[in-house]
């Protein structure tokens, strides 16, 4: 056996299988980095999925993002329509084209001007497309479509023999080449054969349910590559096509220890003190008129007055409509409208699919860079489809923008018969922290009430708050317990006027003794007063006797001894006093 040397046709490649970006967003994700280099992908579709507009985008943004020249050679479009028709999408192929950056032909080919007579081949097309190719170092080719090449033959066999020819010279040639084919029956191409000579294989789809159109795409086979295997929805407006790369996301996004508030002092107390964890998703649900888009509002507010970007997508109201609204409670959105740090988004569910709506809001959160993302009300979708692809969407999204650290506020309208502890999207287990807003009635009143059913890794409030509308915003307020239960409203002002006056009565009573305490403590120093003035005189008086004692004891000491002196008794032993005299006793004769 002789052995490959490098250079040579037989050389075996080392490496992955080379890709070009295709510029597209989002394709180069779900493809792994885009089309296979040098070899052929054939996009296949009904009437109206956007074959045209892949094929071209791929030369456009080759052309003007990554420096590769591209020639783009259809065959029903003159070059007048192609040109006006893509110019709507953004694209300006007479620029490029006068720049030599992209070559444009048009081959015509009627089939009422054909006759098939003696050997058929595609020399001719390799001829010009060859000297298209060298004209501007091209190294993008877009055939547009291949069906109108063989559209006036039925020799099977010729057919097959030049389309692998075509695919087999467009590799040799070194291009990366879109060819676009029409999709017939249950077959990607009118012929079922390019299929198997293309390398990549993506499907075009537009379907219609109920009333809803979506567009989708499929990577049907990609050789040498791994790539996405589901469909995804793709978008097509005045920035060309743009893909949701992602049907359902891994577990393995990054969480953060940050936390937001929500603009409401008092419930980010009820939120351990500090509101939620920035990336996480929050839902607000209750029947309709608790105040939902009012919290949501409070909560966008807050964002951008900490000067995040925040993205609201209204699917109820008009954003004039919410910013009036909002602006009765002392909230005024519009400053931040005007600044650009708030972008509405207002449409009904119905204008699209589930499906394009989360290509949507995917690209224009790719655009606009958001923290916040607000979604009002999620429940709407319903509309656009069962509950169950509303779920199934909704996980997308909320798994979508917890990988970019996007915190997601989602309202959700409960209606009067569902259980409370339940929101009609079926999405309340995927959320990390639910605020449910419900009515209390009593005394003939309706008033909202507002607790926490649960808000993941943090410690939070099980108390059920008072919410009042007021000019400064939504507040929270303690709820009474009375003997009938949680009083709101009416019964609550009754309560707390009841129990100021039951405070003012105890203050008084206070008072009352505090005063009589003070009057008895005066009586009491007054007789202390008294008790130590009558006890100091006592201690004067002793204190007078014992002195006088003192002196009396004196001139008695010198009374005594003067009267020593005047009787010659050296001993000094007269005190003064008379001694008695011993008596005499007069004997007998």
């Amino acid at each position: 056996m002789s052995e490959v040397s490098p250079g040579t046709p037989g050389e075996l490649p080392d490496g992955p299988l080379p890709k070009v970006r295709s510029g597209i967003r989002g394709l180069d994700e779900i493809t792994g980095g885009g089309l296979p280099q040098g070899r052929a992908t054939l996009v296949s579709g009904g009437v109206g999925c956007g074959k045209t507009l892949f094929g071209v985008e791929f030369l456009v943004r080759g052309a003007e993002q990554f420096g590769e020249p591209g020639v783009l050679m259809t065959f029903e479009e003159s070059p007048a329509e192609l040109v006006q028709n893509v110019r709507s999408l953004g694209f300006d192929l007479k620029r490029l084209i006068a720049e030599k950056r992209v070559s444009l032909h048009y081959v015509h080919i009627d089939r009422r001007e054909i006759e098939e007579t003696g050997e058929y081949d595609l020399e001719g097309l390799f001829v010009r497309l060859n000297y298209a190719i060298d004209a501007i170092g091209a190294k993008r080719v877009m055939l547009d479509t291949i069906e109108s090449i063989f559209s006036g033959f039925d020799n099977a066999a010729i057919l097959r023999a030049e389309l692998r020819r075509l695919f087999r010279w467009l590799k040799d040639k070194g291009v990366t080449t879109v060819i676009t084919a029409e999709a017939e029956g249950g077959s990607l191409s009118r012929h079922g054969l390019e299929e198997f000579l293309s390398d990549c294989v993506i499907r075009l789809d537009r379907r219609v349910s109920d009333e809803v159109a979506t567009r989708r795409l499929e990577i049907v086979k990609y050789r040498g590559s791994p790539h996405g295997t589901n469909e995804y929805p793709f978008l097509i407006d005045e920035g060309g096509i743009s893909i949701l790369p992602i049907t359902s996301i891994g577990l393995q996004h990054p969480v953060s220890t940050e936390r937001v508030s929500t603009g409401i002092p008092a419930l980010d107390q009820m939120l351990g003190g500090r509101g939620p964890y920035r990336g996480s998703s929050v839902l607000v649900s209750g029947t309709a008129g608790t105040g939902k888009t009012s919290i949501a509002g409070q909560m966008v507010h807050a964002a951008c007055a900490r000067g995040e970007r925040c993205l609201y997508f209204a699917f109820e109201e008009a954003p004039e409509q919410i910013i009036r609204n909002l602006r009765s409670i002392g909230n005024d959105l519009q400053p931040w409208r005007d600044t650009g740090m708030l972008l509405f988004q207002a449409a009904r569910p119905t204008l699209h699919g589930l499906e394009t709506h989360l290509a949507q809001i995917h690209k224009c959160v790719e655009e606009f860079q958001p923290s916040l993302v607000v979604l009002d009300p999620i429940t709407n979708f319903i509309m656009s489809g069962s509950q169950v692809q509303v779920k199934a969407m909704l996980i997308r999204l909320i798994d979508y923008l917890k990988s970019r650290q996007i915190t997601g506020l989602f309202t959700s309208l409960v209606g009067g018969d569902d259980p409370v502890e339940q929101s009609e999207a079926g999405v309340s287990s995927l959320i990390d922290t639910w605020i449910l807003l419900r009515f209390l009635e009593s005394n003939g009143e309706r008033n909202r009430a507002l607790y926490i059913l649960k808000s993941r890794g943090m410690p939070h409030s099980n108390q059920v708050r008072e919410m009042l509308m007021t000019e400064s915003g939504v507040e929270l307020t303690d709820v009474y317990l009375g003997s009938g239960g949680v009083l709101t409203g009416s019964a609550r002002y009754v309560q707390e006027a009841r129990e100021r006056a039951e405070a003012l009565r105890f203050r008084q009573e206070l008072d009352a003794q505090e005063r009589e305490l003070l009057r008895q403590q005066r009586d009491v120093e007054r007789q202390i007063e008294t008790l130590q003035a009558d006890l100091q005189a006592r201690r004067d008086r002793f204190e007078r006797l014992r002195a006088h004692e003192g002196q009396r004891h004196a001139v008695g000491l010198e009374d005594r001894s003067e009267l020593a002196r005047l009787r010659h008794d050296p001993a000094g032993t007269t005190d003064g006093r008379v001694e008695p005299q011993p008596s005499r006793q007069v004997e007998a004769p």
